[in-house]
């Protein structure tokens, strides 16, 4: 079910929203201040946010730059603010389309399919194989060059997902710990330390030297087949 985060301080649409949003299908949830709003994208990420301009707390503007900062999750705006130079001001922040109040249901939810169709990101092969090691990313399974099975903590699951939607190229840190645990994390780069050494004792034919996850000092991690 596709998850739509509305940050909005204006009740009475908030209630329209939820209720057309459900009634198609969707899972909402709703959030009227900036803070609510990245928390609950940093806690309970989303497959859309819909945000305001005018929140009580802080600007909207603050809210699409802050969760642009670690996700690439589809961004609305929908704004009262008809104003040329808002409007590109949000795109550059992040913002992914613009809708200004009032609007059609039927058009902010026509927006809403396109923006989820443009964020599909493309199929990615089930299978990873390297020379120590298989991964079947569809059941979550690992074996050893013997066939063996390989048992992994959801922690490391997720931290190879990451690096296999990306073969051959660098993920920094701060990625990696935005994705896994999440935005308040991103400093925690000791977390890497702790899971990749456990990764590579289970993975690596020589967890010394290893071949496949590859630490780029100070940077990130690469995932090389």
């Amino acid at each position: 079910m596709t998850k739509v985060l509305i940050v909005d301080d204006d009740e009475p649409l908030l209630r329209a929203l939820r209720l057309n949003f459900a009634a198609r299908g969707y899972q909402v949830l709703t959030a009227t201040s900036a803070a609510a709003g990245l928390a609950a994208a940093a806690h309970h990420p989303p497959d859309l946010v819909i945000v305001d301009l005018g929140l009580p707390d802080l600007d909207g503007l603050d809210v699409v730059a802050g969760i642009r900062g670690y996700s690439a999750v589809p961004i609305i705006v929908l704004s009262a603010r008809h104003a040329g130079p808002t409007k590109v001001a949000a795109l550059d922040a992040g913002a992914d389309d613009y809708v200004t109040k009032p609007f059609g249901m039927d058009e902010l939810l026509a927006r809403m399919r396109a923006a989820l169709r443009r964020a599909a990101p493309p199929e990615a092969a089930p299978v990873v194989e390297a020379s120590s090691f298989r991964l079947d990313l569809s059941t979550k399974q690992a074996t050893g060059p013997d066939g063996a099975p390989v048992r992994l903590t959801p922690t490391e699951w997720h931290l190879l997902e990451v690096l296999a939607r990306h073969p051959g190229k660098l993920v920094e840190h701060r990625r990696l710990l935005r994705e896994v645990w999440g935005p308040q994390y991103e400093t925690e780069t000791n977390y890497l330390r702790v899971h990749f050494a456990n990764l590579r004792r289970k993975l690596e034919a020589d967890p010394s030297r290893p071949r496949h996850l590859v630490t780029e000092p100070g940077i990130g991690y690469r995932l090389q087949l």
